[in-house]
């Protein structure tokens, strides 16, 4: 946008920002941030960076931290392996994720999108950088794309699109150890490409997938694509927090001009806060669908008002309602409300993920069979028992009655070894004396033991004769 360009009042927002009039694309060249925003930004950005490529290579138990193989349908969450049995974990993490996308949003608006989304991550705190490096400033960058194909372009070009290559390469392998697994993806390298070569296929296109979004796509997947960033529109409400531009102090704009009493806002139209935005909107429009609240222009604007003498915040963090009130942002009553909920849910789901068996046991009595009477006197069940071993080693079974006394009879076997990651069948006699046998049909505790923890109680019942 020229700074001397003015918005008609019919042609006020009625068009993407990224397109111009004649339907065709736009192309953003966006100032380098500089500014407090931007340096936590940085700061989290490195952290959330380390975690993403770390996390496929921490492992607890020779377990991984995290693995998400949709092909086979296994998943590790904290070193837990959940299986199709888990789907009520599932279930409730669902209805979980859901809950949190909605309270979250509306108290804190697009926080997620400019801090956490790994598209805004990568795209304006590693692919950008790596643009402003080699093909300079904004005003270069255009200077140089409309301009003839020469030596100098043709250099940069190549030097750029190389690089993002590389790390669309590097994106879609850490992916894939996420899925896989770190071990898995080792054995793919180490072996013959004509091995899997469909597999090699899968990941290429998936690099190729990376860099086009990265390199030509870019703002276009939170501004058209991106589902989250379309339902955020309706959940947003007076109270939540976006970055806002504070209209009341800022309008009317007019240039700044020394030694002259200033009878206009604050704005001095110098269009920073549209230079810096990765998405090309003018914040000073009010809240729009574009704006990823990345902070860029809050970061600008405070660059000016610093050099003017003037105080910050006219683009700021806030509330519709705390613009129209002229109050800062405050942890109201509600705001406190949502956020303990929020911090509850994740706490409840990571207590239920936390303490989800290892080995999941179901025991009950063989369909048909009523009792029998041992030679040695005792009444005798027949019992079936399936075992599922989560985890990736074998484990010992052994059950033990918790509140009556008799003894266990395994068919086939004496030892019980449970395999890894399988549900294993067992069958066994129950025998008990008589005086233990009360009723007709009575109530049993059955403790399950792995390699000698306890790590479940079943409840079933023993059939007697009539008293």
């Amino acid at each position: 946008m020229d700074e001397n360009e003015l918005l008609e009042p019919s042609t006020f927002r009625d068009r993407i920002s990224n397109i111009t009039e004649d339907g065709s694309r736009k192309w953003i060249y966006a100032l380098k941030p500089k500014g407090n925003w931007y340096k936590y930004r940085i700061i989290f950005a490195v952290l959330y960076l380390i975690a993403f490529f770390a996390m496929p290579f921490i492992k607890v138990n020779d377990m991984p931290f995290i693995l998400l193989n949709v092909v086979e349908g296994k998943f590790i969450l904290f070193s837990k392996i959940f299986w199709p049995q888990d789907f009520f974990i599932f279930a409730v993490g669902m209805i979980t994720f859901i809950i949190f996308i909605v309270l979250f949003t509306v108290i804190y608006g697009r926080l997620f999108c400019g801090w956490v989304c790994p598209q805004t991550v990568f795209l304006e705190l590693v692919f950008r950088p790596i643009e402003w490096l080699i093909e300079g400033t904004p005003n270069q960058q255009k200077k140089r794309n409309e301009g003839p194909w020469n030596t100098d372009k043709i250099v940069r070009k190549t030097i750029k699109h190389v690089i993002y290559f590389l790390i669309s390469f590097l994106i879609a392998h850490t992916f894939l150890a996420y899925i896989l697994g770190i071990d898995e993806v080792y054995r793919l390298i180490r072996e013959p490409l004509s091995g899997h070569l469909s597999l090699f296929v899968g990941l290429i296109a998936f690099t190729l997938l990376f860099y086009g979004v990265f390199a030509f796509v870019r703002e276009i997947v939170c501004t058209t694509i991106c589902p989250y960033g379309r339902l955020q529109g309706v959940m947003f409400d007076k109270n939540t927090m976006q970055i806002s531009y504070d209209y009341k102090r800022g309008e009317p704009r007019g240039k700044f001009k020394k030694n002259v009493e200033r009878t206009d806002g604050d704005c001095v139209n110098c269009f920073k806060c549209v230079q810096v935005c990765p998405t090309g909107i003018d914040i000073r429009n009010g809240v729009q669908l574009d704006c990823v609240g990345c902070t860029a222009c809050i970061d600008a604007c405070d660059e000016v008002m610093d050099s003017l003498h003037m105080d910050r915040g006219l683009i700021r963090y806030a509330s519709e309602n705390q613009i129209i009130t002229g109050l800062p942002f405050q942890f109201t009553n509600r705001v406190k409300a949502y956020t303990a909920l929020l911090i509850g849910l994740m706490l409840g789901m990571g207590i239920l993920i936390w303490n989800r068996r290892s080995v999941d046991t179901f025991i009950s009595r063989v369909k048909g069979q009523t009792y029998q009477e041992t030679e040695a006197g005792k009444i005798s069940n027949l019992f079936e028992a399936k075992v599922l071993n989560k985890t990736i080693k074998d484990k010992k079974i052994r059950f033990a009655l918790e509140d009556h006394q008799g003894n266990f009879r395994f068919i086939g076997t004496d030892t019980l070894i449970a395999k890894k990651e399988m549900i294993n069948d067992f069958t066994f006699f129950l025998d008990l004396p008589k005086e233990e046998i009360s009723e007709r049909s009575s109530n049993l505790k059955i403790s399950v033991f792995a390699d000698e923890e306890k790590v479940q109680t079943i409840k079933t019942k023993f059939l007697g004769p009539f008293k």
